[in-house]
């Protein structure tokens, strides 16, 4: 199983825990595993069609995977999976 962090502001959707365990041989079948166990994390992360919503920031052993193979990423089982939200605000 790969680590996922979790941020502070998806924890409650992820049960309250800071890392979860997923499994998955690619970056999108680690999501899915994800949001299968943790259901209310799918709309915040998915968009209709499975894709990652634009929003969302996805770093694979520190790399952003929008620079790699993005979802068809290879995942290993000693990785670690960062899930960031963009934020955004200001006056």
């Amino acid at each position: 199983m790969t680590m996922v962090r979790i941020p502070p502001v998806l924890r409650a959707q992820a049960g309250d825990s800071k890392q979860v365990e997923a499994a998955g041989d690619t970056v999108g079948a680690l999501l899915e595993d994800l949001v299968g166990r943790h259901p209310g994390l799918r709309e915040q992360l998915l968009d209709d069609d499975g894709g990652l919503h634009r929003f969302v920031n996805v770093y694979l052993n520190g790399q952003d995977v929008r620079y790699m193979d993005g979802l068809a990423t290879a995942v290993r089982e000693a990785d670690t999976l960062i899930i960031l939200p963009a934020m955004a605000g200001g006056a």
